[in-house]
């Protein structure tokens, strides 16, 4: 991320490492923020053990935390279990909270990231041993934030995933069913010829403003991905 102007910090809790932008250090706000819904998370998973072991959607009681609701139904959404959410919704819920103190904020957690920006940015895309991995950008105007830009990937990182994509970059304003969708479209990736056929998958998801898979030297997009050269 090319977060020029704003003010950078890291907060990392258990597996929970963020890398935080915005117009001041609020490292302070960040920790309380994360520290409360991880424990909303790990609560509900300590009376409900399934909800982070199950590679299927999980139904949750009206009583559950809203960040455990909007898990679970991001995964519903998309077929997948509710912890393939959980990156994007902690980095949408941390940073609409520090939105209450700064204008600008970006929150990137392993790969899942919250953008609010006043000025177009631009966010590298890693893609393992592809030879299209930091060779672009995708470029994120104003006006579509606030948004989430979530990445999945089948050959790098120890996040979960079926497929064999190099890199699923899923946008929405749902961040957590940006996550969860880039995860379900990543499992269908195995060779350079599944590309146009989850692609279509994406497509058909609600919710979803675009969609961008990598496979070797084969790239695919769909909608709002306004791709430029690094």
């Amino acid at each position: 991320m090319l977060a020029k102007g704003l003010v950078s910090f890291q907060v990392v809790v258990g597996e929970t490492d963020l890398f935080v932008s915005a117009e001041e250090n609020l490292y302070r706000q960040a920790l309380e923020s994360v520290l409360r819904y991880r424990r909303d998370i790990q609560g509900f998973i300590e009376k409900h053990p399934l909800f982070e072991s199950t590679l299927k959607p999980y139904e949750v009681p009206d009583s559950a935390p809203l960040i455990v609701q909007k898990m679970a139904l991001a995964a519903q959404m998309v077929g997948v279990g509710p912890m393939a959410a959980v990156a994007g919704a902690i980095a949408e819920y941390v940073g609409k909270d520090l939105l209450e103190h700064s204008r600008e904020v970006i929150v990137e957690n392993g790969g899942d990231i919250f953008i609010k920006s006043s000025k177009a940015r631009k966010i590298a895309i890693y893609a393992g041993d592809s030879p299209l991995s930091n060779k672009m950008a995708i470029e994120i105007k104003p006006e579509q934030t606030p948004l989430g830009v979530c990445t999945s990937a089948g050959t790098i990182g120890h996040s979960l995933s079926f497929g064999r994509a190099d890199a699923v970059v899923v946008l929405s304003q749902n961040v957590a069913l940006a996550d969860a969708a880039a995860t379900s479209i990543g499992n269908r990736v195995r060779k350079p010829e599944d590309v146009n056929g989850a692609l279509s998958y994406g497509q058909s998801i609600r919710g979803l403003s675009g969609v961008l898979i990598i496979k070797g030297d084969k790239m695919g997009t769909w909608g709002a991905m306004e791709i430029s050269p690094l």
